[in-house]
């Protein structure tokens, strides 16, 4: 007798777009991973924005183009509420993972396991979500992202440690580039400014690539921090995706990433390991954990001593970056955690 296909409702963050041009690392293993589930036959069904690009069946989210007030955000999750409740009244649904930081506003039936991914610092999360049914198993992205959670939810927690698609060799053979990079939300957590700042006293020309999200904080961000730096060696080129975002990163001197924020992880630094070019940063959250000081990039203090590590990215080995990457960063490794932990929460 034929075995039926599992099935697994994926619900993303729906403000923010699933596919080839995701910028968000929640986004991006969401992707990742569902398309990889679908070449192995799984029934894949994503809630998501409705742009989204997904290799499964998307039901898609609505998400009105302007500034996201309270009463927008209410509208659009009413809808993303309706899309699960679709998914469950016309599907037999094995296992829901969830990926947004909003996943505890959703109703899901109790006898169905859900697998939520932290992808987020935990004290972005509302205290309760420490508390939910047994049928809930949270999932952090790397054992720092765990050791940030309160001690008495670590019994239950799991790690699955973030992967990336790792380029073809010819794909990442490259010169040392002449300027610095940086690819990001573009929010004042990220301090993408302090970037921009390092750069100019490295005398490195910067290119800034990210998404401006309609959100008031995010905009001001963006019109007060980054556009007066804009020129004199500084461009903004908006979100990059797909080949044009691996062309960026393997023609680079090196990434930059002055996030201030306690990073659970970092999608866009594993990338540029796996195209060979060193990673300069600020030592937040997991940071420490992907890029090895001296080795395969720099940890800095401030932008005072950024620039001065981006002066000395050529000293950074090409190749070893590759090999590190090839080792601890692949996506294929994640996939197969993942679904490792499928069949532990469907039993």
């Amino acid at each position: 007798m034929k075995t039926a296909r599992r099935t697994i409702l994926s619900v993303a963050y729906p403000f923010a777009e699933v596919g080839s041009g995701a910028v968000g690392g929640a986004e991006q293993i969401l992707g990742t991973l569902e398309k990889a589930l679908v070449r192995r036959g799984f029934q894949s069904i994503v809630v998501a924005h409705a742009r989204s690009e997904v290799a499964g069946e998307l039901l898609g989210v609505a998400v009105p183009d302007c500034m996201l007030n309270p009463e927008a955000r209410a509208g659009v999750e009413l809808r993303l509420q309706q899309a699960i409740d679709r998914a469950f009244a016309t599907k037999s649904v094995d296992l829901v993972h969830m990926h947004g930081i909003d996943f505890h506003r959703y109703r899901i039936p109790q006898h169905v396991p859900v697998l939520v991914t932290l992808h987020l610092p935990p004290a972005w999360y509302p205290a309760e979500i420490w508390d939910l049914p047994a049928n809930y198993q949270l999932q952090c992205v790397s054992e720092s992202q765990r050791a940030a959670c309160p001690r008495r939810a670590h019994k239950r927690l799991v790690v699955v440690q973030n992967g990336v698609p790792l380029p073809a060799p010819a794909a990442t053979r490259r010169g040392r580039g002449k300027y610095a990079v940086m690819l990001s939300r573009i929010c004042a957590e990220k301090n993408l400014h302090t970037g921009m700042d390092a750069a100019r006293m490295a005398d490195v020309p910067v290119i800034v690539a990210g998404k401006v999200y309609p959100y008031p904080d995010h905009v001001r961000y963006f019109e007060e921090e980054i556009r007066p730096r804009i020129g004199k060696g500084a461009r903004f080129v908006g979100p990059v995706d797909g080949e044009a975002k691996a062309r960026l990163l393997s023609r680079a001197r090196c990434l930059q990433i002055p996030s201030l924020a306690e990073e659970t992880s970092s999608l866009v630094a594993m990338e540029a390991l796996a195209a060979g070019t060193p990673v300069v940063a600020l030592p937040s959250g997991a940071i420490p954990d992907i890029v090895e000081d001296g080795r395969t990039g720099f940890l800095v203090r401030d932008a005072e001593s950024m620039a001065t590590a981006i002066a000395r990215a050529g000293e950074i080995d090409s190749q070893l970056c590759r090999a590190v990457a090839r080792e601890r960063f692949s996506a294929d490794a994640m996939v197969a955690q993942y679904l490792k932990l499928y069949a532990k929460l469907i039993g």
